[in-house]
């Protein structure tokens, strides 16, 4: 854990019809002194479209060698790794030689626009990556469900995911900039 991070806790109760995948997690959240709201729930929306047992959030912005999630078979082999926001192609192409599947979640508006264009071409290759775009304004509706104690549910059904606490629900529709060919 970071040092200075501040410990967030969260409820979430995943149904995801696409996978038929029915389960609560208790996660605990170290937020970086540097990170924002909007990239803590969008690690929250990525553990909900990947949950499993053994899904757990790496140190990300402290450790660049270690993702902001990642799931490890129990050999302690890296079969997903899941980056926030827009790495460079180096860094995408070094999880590519670490792990079966790589998954970029991208936000930020134009200047995810910018970074995909200018890094599109030198990761084509990368046959076990795929780049998703989060819409700017459900990202920042998202930011808004922040808090230290979250209960929040998640419902994935048909391209859409919908996160919800108390008093909002928020739709994301994510768009896939480029999908996985194969997994290794």
């Amino acid at each position: 854990m970071a040092i200075n991070a501040t410990v967030c806790k969260a409820d979430l109760q995943i149904a995801d019809m696409e996978r038929n995948y029915y389960q609560g997690h208790a996660l605990t959240i170290a937020r970086h002194p540097s990170e924002t709201d909007e990239r803590m729930m969008v690690r929250v929306l990525a553990f909900a479209l990947h949950a499993d047992e053994l899904l757990t959030f790496g140190k990300g912005l402290s450790d660049e060698d270690e993702p902001a999630l990642w799931l490890k078979d129990l050999t302690g082999a890296i079969k997903l790794w899941i980056e926030i926001g827009q790495p460079d192609e180096k860094h995408m192409r070094r999880a590519c030689g670490r792990a079966d599947r790589v998954v970029v979640y991208a936000y930020g508006g134009h200047s995810t626009d910018l970074w995909w264009k200018k890094v599109a071409g030198d990761v084509e290759r990368c046959a076990n990556l795929s780049v998703v775009q989060l819409p700017v304004a459900a990202c920042r509706d998202l930011a808004k469900q922040a808090e230290r104690n979250m209960q929040l549910n998640c419902t994935i059904q048909e391209g859409q995911v919908w996160l919800a606490d108390a008093q909002n629900s928020v739709l994301v529709e994510p768009v896939v900039l480029k999908a996985a060919e194969t997994a290794r």
